[in-house]
C-alpha cells in the first residue's frame, strides 16, 4: 500500500511539474506579443509628443490623413503622412489576393483530389520548397525578371514606367510568395472533406468535376478563406521583396497599376539605416499603423469566415 501511495504521489508530483512548466513556456511566449507591442508603440508615440529637435511635434490627424511623406536631407521637415500609403498597400494586398487566391485554391485542389499520386507527392514538395523560399530570393527575382517584364509591358502600351516599379511588379511578387501558403492550408483543408459526401454526390449522378467544385469546395471552405487570411497576413507583413519592386512613391495617391506604390511595410524599411532621430522614429509609428490595420483586417475576414464557413451542401 505505501509503494502504491508513493506511486500515485510520484505521478501527482511529475504531472503538476509537467503542467507548472507548460504553463510559465505559454506565458512566455504570449508575453514576447506585449513586450514587442509595448516598445513599438512607445517609440511610435514619440514623434507626436516631443519636439523633435525643433521641428515640432508631428500632427497626428495629418498623419494618418495625408498624402505627402517627405524624407531625406534635403526636406527637414515634420511633414509625415501614411493617409494614402495605408489605402496603396491595401490595393496592392487586395490585388495579389485577387490572381494568388484562385491560383492557390484550384493547385490545391488538382493536388488534393486529381493528381496521380506521384505527381501529387511532387507537386506538394515544390509548394513547400516555394513556401520556404526567403523573401529576398524573391525581390532579387522582381528585380531582375518582373522589373523588365513589366517595362516592356508598359512601353507596349506607350507609358513611360519607372524601370518597371510600379503597382503591378508589387501585385506580381505578393502573388507568387502567398500562392504557397494558400495552396498548402486549402489542401488540407480540401483533403480533410468527409469521403461519404464526395461518394454520395457520384451516387447521385454528379460528375468527377460538379463533384470537386460544389461539393469538395463548399465543404472546405472554412479552411480555404483560413488560407486567404494567412495570405493576406503575409502580403501586409512583406517589406524586402516589395521595396525593391514598388518604386517608393512620396506623394499622392494612385490606383494607376503601372505607376510606383509604396506600403506600410516598404516605408518602415527605408528609414531603418538611421538610429536616432526623428525620421528613425516615424517608423515606429507607422508600425503602430501597420498592426492596427492587420488587426482590423483580419478582424473583418474572421467575421466573414464566420458568415461563409458554414457547409451547406445541395
Amino acid at each position: 500500500m505505501e509503494n502504491l501511495s508513493f506511486k500515485k504521489n510520484k505521478t501527482a508530483w511529475i504531472d503538476f511539474s509537467v503542467n507548472k512548466g507548460l504553463q510559465a513556456l505559454a506565458y512566455l511566449s504570449a508575453s514576447f506579443i506585449f513586450i514587442i507591442a509595448g516598445v513599438i508603440l512607445v517609440k511610435g508615440m514619440t514623434p507626436f509628443i516631443t519636439d523633435n529637435q525643433g521641428l515640432g511635434a508631428v500632427p497626428f490627424i495629418p498623419f494618418l490623413t495625408g498624402n505627402t511623406w517627405l524624407i531625406g536631407p534635403t526636406f527637414a521637415s515634420n511633414l509625415y503622412s501614411v493617409g494614402f500609403i495605408i489605402v496603396q498597400t491595401i490595393y496592392v494586398v487586395f490585388l495579389s489576393l485577387v490572381i494568388s487566391f484562385p491560383i492557390g485554391v484550384l493547385t490545391a485542389l488538382f493536388i488534393a483530389k486529381i493528381a496521380p499520386k506521384r505527381l501529387a507527392e511532387t507537386l506538394r514538395t515544390v509548394v513547400e520548397m516555394l513556401a520556404s523560399i526567403p523573401s529576398i530570393i524573391y525581390g532579387l527575382f522582381g528585380a531582375g525578371v518582373i522589373l523588365k517584364l513589366v517595362y516592356d509591358f508598359s512601353a507596349l502600351l506607350g507609358y513611360q514606367s519607372k524601370g518597371g516599379s510600379s503597382v503591378l511588379s508589387s501585385v506580381i511578387i505578393l502573388a507568387l510568395m502567398t500562392i504557397p501558403t494558400i495552396t498548402t492550408v486549402s489542401e488540407v483543408a480540401i483533403r480533410s472533406v468527409d469521403q461519404t459526401l464526395i461518394h454520395g454526390s457520384l451516387a447521385l449522378g454528379a460528375s468527377p468535376t460538379q463533384t470537386h467544385f460544389k461539393v469538395v469546395l463548399s465543404a472546405a471552405k472554412s479552411g480555404i478563406f483560413t488560407s486567404a487570411i494567412l495570405g493576406v497576413g503575409r502580403a501586409l507583413g512583406e517589406a524586402t521583396a516589395v521595396s525593391l519592386v514598388a518604386g517608393g512613391r512620396r506623394s499622392g495617391l494612385s490606383f494607376d497599376i503601372l505607376d510606383t506604390t509604396s506600403t506600410l511595410t516598404t516605408t518602415m524599411l527605408e528609414g531603418m539605416k538611421d538610429s536616432a532621430g526623428l525620421d528613425y522614429d516615424i517608423r515606429f509609428s507607422v508600425g503602430i499603423v501597420l498592426m492596427v490595420v492587420i488587426l482590423l483586417t483580419n478582424l473583418t475576414l474572421n467575421a466573414i469566415k464566420k458568415k461563409v464557413g458554414h457547409v451547406h451542401v445541395k
